[in-house]
């Protein structure tokens, strides 16, 4: 794969101070450094940082929630600031705009700074993320000088640097995945150049004998332009046809004149946009599983030697010439600090599992999985008796009543709300003037109501709205916003001045969201909602990469096509309305359909184009204002070979797909890990496991973290105070994802530790920065 052998992290521990640690008490400083690294390990941070008392503290605050938020939050000010600045959707003074970049780029200093501080020195300047920033920050402070100085001399200036801005969500620290994501895409790109090689080779061919079949023959085109006469314009036309965006537009004029002539345009959508293109996906998926496979071994091997690191610290000699341990006393206190929101159950329990043997102590085997324990989500129940079960107890624990908790219980029950959700949701299709349709949504009301009622009755209050009870939380909300609804509108309507459609509105939405509540009671259906659940983070770094890539191309083309084409309002009688205010336009079908509002006059209007150029559509009218080079732009944009500096949508979508597939496959194929099985069993055998009959993998657990209520009055008494259940295969995060993913396909060594921990090992990688990616 081509990764920079490098030496382990710059926190090597030599034997004498492995002997040093076994010979000492552990102190505070030994527990904030044994944290970091099995904190690091967790979340798979691969940072050179200094082990100094000074560094580690800096380190720690470093990682603290609240600086990267802060950052992320300045981030996404300094990319919002397109809104304001010219061309802007809301304009302020261009010093108002200058001064928020200012600070925003002294809090990107003083982070780069803190992390200076952490690292050694010569770790720092070696980092390419790190030039990378700083390149960035020079340059912007150069471009608002020169800026600034143009628009005070009243002179035609450019904001070039803005290009830059998502650059810094790349080379930040907490960016790596975004890094990974960006290298996938490089790393594919050998493979796909090949493939288009012989794309292109098949698109100038078939443009060649469109040229020779169609071009002499004196065809129009609906515009009464020639038909195929301009081999350039040929190629151009049968590129956007593989994307279907002109079709069969393209193929008309032909088609009129011949029927023979579809079979050509035919052969030429079935190799080119059937055949290629999915062969293009296959090579991008081949690809990408082969580079990221590789990729989580090096993750795994980090994670492992940062495990012994850590055990080094805390590491402690029970008897002469024993194996090194860690107390159970240490371990808590290491818990405690690397994740403090676990509750003293859940701790207990995870050390039961570390600790099977119960010696009081464990052995480095056993420590170094603390990092994919913590990985695991584990959902705590709390079971507690009912509020009316103490107020009038031999009322609720009379038979009817128990009867009815029962019958609420029961799958029945659900089944019958879900065909009275369906049978809303015909009425919901049929005509609203009906007086008996309209009147039926009360009907429908009621019983919605009732189903939350007997809930209410049967679970106790603070179970059913619970922190993560999501589908409690959302019929509740919906039930009664769109009674609230139902009310205002039939109020609106009996004073006889009824002239509003924002409320009757409302209430559609709110009886159509409803209807998603059936989701989670079809199998299948749930589990393709869990999949995308628990790929929401991997599904927000490609969203992440694609803002990069948009909010480039969005720069770009304000400064080309700024002003070109001009949108009129509906009520506008200005003259230019109707070729969109650039006589370049007047009578193309650009102008005639109205495309006025499709312009880079602002960054919002730029991005909403970009998402229609995804499938080469709207660029005609933007050549005709310009130049047909200006065609070279919306290509950079599309076709995947251009991937050098700038990246292009077309293989981020497919290398997304890749990813989606793969996640799929775990989700329908891969059962769960040995460590989860492993604390499974030990749930079970403590006697704290939920029965699956009543906690089924639905929905609600793939939205539930750490704690939840559970539980009925009828049957609280009988339960434990405390419950557990693994959450199915949700991880904390992406990376123990990715190493799930791929867990069949590594080798045993990548999961082996080295007995000395402070022998050099070839495991450890640098996280790449974008310019090196």
């Amino acid at each position: 794969m081509g990764h920079q052998q490098v030496p382990p992290d710059d926190i090597t521990l030599t034997r004498r101070d492995l002997q040093e640690l076994t010979s000492r008490e552990t102190s505070s400083l030994d527990f904030d450094l044994a944290s970091i690294y099995v904190s690091d390990a967790q979340y798979n941070r691969n940072i050179y940082f200094d082990t100094s008392p000074q560094a580690v503290r800096l380190y720690l605050r470093y990682n603290h929630w609240l600086p990267q938020v802060l950052l992320y939050v300045f981030i996404l000010v300094d990319l919002s600031l397109a809104l304001f600045e010219e061309p802007a959707v809301f304009a302020l003074p261009t010093w108002a705009t200058m001064l928020v970049e200012l600070l925003c780029l002294i809090v990107f200093t003083i982070r780069l700074i803190h992390y200076a501080k952490v690292i050694p020195r010569d770790k720092f300047w070696k980092d390419p993320k790190n030039i990378c920033i700083i390149v960035i920050l020079g340059l912007t402070m150069v471009d608002m000088i020169i800026y600034g100085a143009l628009k005070a001399s009243n002179c035609r200036a450019v904001r070039w640097s803005r290009v830059l801005r998502p650059l810094l969500l790349v080379n930040v620290t907490e960016g790596r995945q975004l890094r990974r994501a960006f290298r996938s895409i490089r790393n594919a790109l050998p493979q796909i150049f090949y493939v288009f090689l012989l794309f292109m080779f098949s698109l100038l061919i078939f443009s060649l004998m469109a040229l020779k079949l169609l071009g002499k023959r004196g065809l129009k085109t609906i515009d009464g332009a020639p038909y195929f006469t301009n081999y350039l314009e040929i190629v151009f036309d049968l590129y956007v046809l593989v994307t279907t965006a002109n079709s069969p537009d393209v193929m008309m004029p032909a088609y009129n004149a011949s029927t023979g002539f579809a079979i050509f345009f035919i052969l030429y959508i079935l190799i080119n946009t059937y055949i290629f293109m999915s062969v293009f996906l296959a090579v991008v998926y081949n690809n990408y599983k082969k580079y990221l496979k590789e990729e989580v071994r090096q993750l795994v091997r980090a994670k492992r030697h940062k495990m012994v690191r850590a055990f080094a610290v805390l590491q402690e000699q029970r008897e002469e010439g024993g194996e090194p341990v860690v107390s159970q006393a240490n371990w808590n206190q290491l818990v405690r600090l690397v994740q403090p929101d676990l509750s003293n159950a859940h701790r207990e329990l995870l050390w039961s599992v570390s600790d099977d043997t119960n010696q009081g102590c464990i052995g480095k085997v056993a420590f170094v999985q603390l990092a994919d324990l913590l990985n695991i989500e584990v959902i705590t129940l709390k079971s507690r008796p009912h509020p009316l079960q103490g107020v009038c107890p031999a009322f609720y624990l009379s038979a009817p009543s128990r009867l009815l908790c029962q019958l609420v219980q029961h799958r029945a029950f659900v089944i019958v709300y879900d065909l009275i959700i369906l049978v809303n949701a015909v009425f919901i299709g049929l005509d609203e003037e009906n007086p008996l349709i309209s009147n039926s949504e009360w009907v429908f009301l009621a019983l919605y109501l009732l189903e939350i009622l007997l809930k209410l009755y049967v679970f106790e209050p603070r179970a059913f709205f619970s922190r993560h009870s999501f589908w409690n939380w959302f019929d509740t909300i919906i039930v009664v916003a769109a009674l609230i609804a139902t009310i205002i509108n039939s109020a609106m309507k009996s004073s006889g001045d009824y002239t509003s459609r924002q409320i009757l509105d409302i209430v559609f939405i709110l009886r159509v969201l409803r209807l998603i509540r059936v989701v989670d009671s079809i199998k299948r259906f749930r589990t393709i909602i869990n999949t995308l659940i628990r790929i929401g983070p991997a599904i927000l770094t490609f969203g992440q990469l694609i803002i990069v890539v948009y909010y480039i191309f969005a720069m770009v083309g304000m400064e080309i096509f700024k002003g070109k084409v001009k949108f009129y309002e509906a009520d506008s009688s200005d003259p230019a309305k109707a070729y969109c205010g650039n006589p370049s336009l007047k009578g193309t079908p650009f102008a005639q359909l109205n495309y006025c509002k499709n312009n880079f006059n602002d960054v919002v209007s730029s991005f909403v184009l970009l998402v229609e150029l995804t499938v080469v559509n709207q660029c005609s009218g933007f050549t005709l204002v310009t130049h047909v080079s200006a065609r070279i732009y919306f290509v950079l944009f599309h076709i995947p070979p251009f991937i050098t500096i700038i990246v292009t949508i077309r293989p981020q979508l497919h290398i997304f797909v890749a990813f989606v597939l793969e996640a799929f496959f775990v989700e329908y194929s891969v059962e769960k890990s040995d460590l989860q099985t492993s604390l499974e069993k030990k749930i079970e055998e403590l006697e704290l496991a939920v029965a699956q009959e009543k906690l089924e993998d639905n929905l609600v657990n793939a939205m539930e973290t750490i704690d939840s209520d559970q539980g009925t009055g009828q049957s609280a008494n009988s339960k434990p105070g405390l419950m557990f259940k693994i959450a199915s295969k949700r991880y904390r995060t992406v990376d123990a994802l990715l190493q799930r993913m791929f867990e069949a396909d590594l080798d045993p060594e990548d999961f082996a530790e080295t007995d000395d921990p402070a022998a050099p090992t070839s495991g450890n990688f640098s996280n790449p920065a974008f310019s090196s990616a």
